[in-house]
Parts: C-alpha cells; structure tokens; sequence
C-alpha cells in the first residue's frame, strides 16, 4: 500500500457527537527510519473514553488535537520493520488510531500470541478493556468472598469482565444492561447473578430485588440515576470504582442525590486510569489471557465494516447500541 486512509477529528462536537466531528483523509505511507515499524491495522477500538479526549478541558491527558488521527488502540501485523526487535509478520497491540496504517517506534508496542487467544480478544479482555476491569475490582473493590457487587454497563467490553471476575472470587454479581437481551446475556451466558435491566422502568424496585443484602462495591461506567440509586443501597465500609459517567460525556448535568450516604455508610470511591498502573498490566494480562484461551472468560464483539464506519460506530456505542466490545474491521 503506497496509501491509506484515516480520520481525523475536524471539529470539537457541542453536545451529541455528529458525523460531520471527523473527516476522512488518504495520506502517504511514510518511508522508515531506523528503528521504526510499519504496520497494517486490523483492528480498532472504539471506547467511551475517546469522548471525553475530543473535549478542549483540562483532563488527565491532553485532548484529541483537531486535524490529527483520532487517538486509539489497534491489533495489526507488521509489513515492514527497521527495528530489529520486530520482524514482518508480527502480530502488535499499540495505539495507531483511526487509520488503516501506521508507525511505531516499537517503545509502546506489544508482541501479541494469537495461539490461543484471538487478535481481537487482545483490545477487549486482554486489553485495556479487561485490565481496566481487573484493576478496579482487585485495587479498588477488594471484593471478599460473599459479598455483593454490582456493576453497570454490564454487557459491555469492561462490565462482562468485572462479574465474571467477580464470581470467580466467590461474589454474587449483578448486573445492569440496557434491554431484556443483554440482560439474558449477562445471567445466562456470563454468569452473573442477576441483572437489572434499566430501560423496564422500575430500576429502584428492581435493584432492590437483586441486591436483598445491600450492596458492598460498585464498580461505575455510567453515572446518573443509576449510579445513584446503587449509593443508596450500599453496605457500611462500601467501594466504589469509578470507571466513566458515560451518562454526562454529551453535556448533560450530573448529580447524586445520596452523597450523604458516603458519610453515614463511610463509603470509598475511588476514580482510576488504567493506563496509569502500567506495573500492574503483565500480573492483570496473564491471568485474563489465561482465562480467555481456557475459554473460562467469555466475551462478545460488535464489528463494524471498514474505517469509514467508525464514526456511525462510535457515536452508536456511546448510545449504548453495540453489545460488547465495540471494534471496526479494516482488513
């Protein structure tokens, strides 16, 4: 390929995110330097946190630069290499965005194994997806044996990881999803206990039936009524995780009506980027990758066809359209 395609941010979105935020280019594939790798992406990751970088606030990373490939993770094969430590033919996990290809200097790129675990598998559950999972429950939660967790989003590429993390360390585990088929999903497929199913209208009376002894740790992807109805049933000494507020990244408002349970129930919660535990990442990534090729963590991916389809993807994701891990196809 003497070019590829990519997208970049065009302007910053007010409000919902429109097509019209991204425009699509054809560049130039680059000649290597020493030390560089070229690289063809299979896949691309679509993740919530993307919203909040398209933002010019001040965050815990710069935000997205307009006029630049949109920042993402990626899983693809190397096809050309002037890095000795790589060789053509590799597969690699690194973060080349939205783009068909891409260079590296080989300091953020990962050897992948698709042995026994799939190449998508490696921007879900044995990615950043699934460390994120891994890391709130084992540092944040602390979940013990008997307890109650509960975690929204549920059916999604992080939330399917926490519960079934969760069940395996002996926890009852219930879930929240968007609609009786991801519900089905999370308790029949995954194993959670229960799964509360937020769009029925009767979310309180619901959260109440699966969690009869109160809740010990939430881990929180959401935000909202949701999140605030789960404080109001937490237990004495309680954890939170808190993931994303996925409700609030188009603007609206966010509130919690039961902030005064923090101090008569001495709850934690504790915000995380995972990206910043990097000391962590190999203990995390053996046991999920251990776990997938065991075929004892499941997962599902939403795929969509062609770069071109990612901004429909992305903008469908954060609707909450996709059910699991939501990627796009490029070869």
């Amino acid at each position: 390929m003497t070019t590829y395609k990519r997208l970049v941010l065009a302007s910053r979105p007010k409000g919902t995110v429109s097509p019209e935020n991204f425009r699509l280019e054809e560049v130039q594939a680059p000649e290597l330097k020493d030390g560089e790798v070229l690289i063809r992406n299979h896949y691309l990751s679509l993740d919530p946190y993307m919203r909040m970088r398209m933002e010019d606030v001040k965050s815990y990373a710069a935000p997205q630069a307009l006029g630049e490939t949109m920042i993402g993770g990626t899983v693809g094969e190397i096809v050309e290499s002037k890095n000795p430590k790589f060789a053509v033919g590799d597969k690699v996990q690194g973060m080349m965005g939205w783009s068909e290809m891409g260079v590296s200097d080989g300091v953020m790129l990962r050897k992948l194994d698709t042995t026994h675990v799939p190449l998508s598998a490696y921007l879900g559950s044995v990615g950043m997806p699934g460390m994120t999972a891994w890391y709130g429950l084992t540092q944040i939660m602390q979940p013990k044996e008997g307890e109650t967790i509960v975690v929204s989003a549920a059916s999604g590429a992080v939330g399917s990881v926490v519960g079934q993390l969760a069940k395996q360390r002996g926890c009852r585990a219930v879930g929240i999803a968007g609609g009786k088929e991801k519900c089905d999903y999370v308790v029949n497929e995954l194993g959670f206990d229960a799964c509360v199913d937020y769009k029925a209208g009767n979310l309180v009376e619901d959260l109440a039936r699966a969690t009869p002894n109160g809740i010990d740790a939430v881990f929180e992807n959401v935000g909202g009524k949701i999140f605030d109805e789960c404080v109001a049933r937490m237990n004495p000494f309680g954890r939170i995780a808190l993931c994303g507020l996925i409700a609030g990244y188009d603007g609206e408002p966010m509130s919690l009506n039961n902030v005064r349970n923090f101090l008569t129930m001495r709850l934690t919660m504790r915000g995380f980027i995972v990206s910043e535990h990097m000391d962590l990442w190999p203990q995390g990534l053996k046991e999920l990758g251990t776990l997938v090729a065991t075929g004892k963590l499941k997962f599902r991916e939403s795929v969509a066809q062609g770069l071109e389809a990612a901004p429909e993807a992305f903008i469908g994701m954060l609707k909450g359209k996709n059910f699991g891990k939501q990627l796009v196809k490029l070869v």
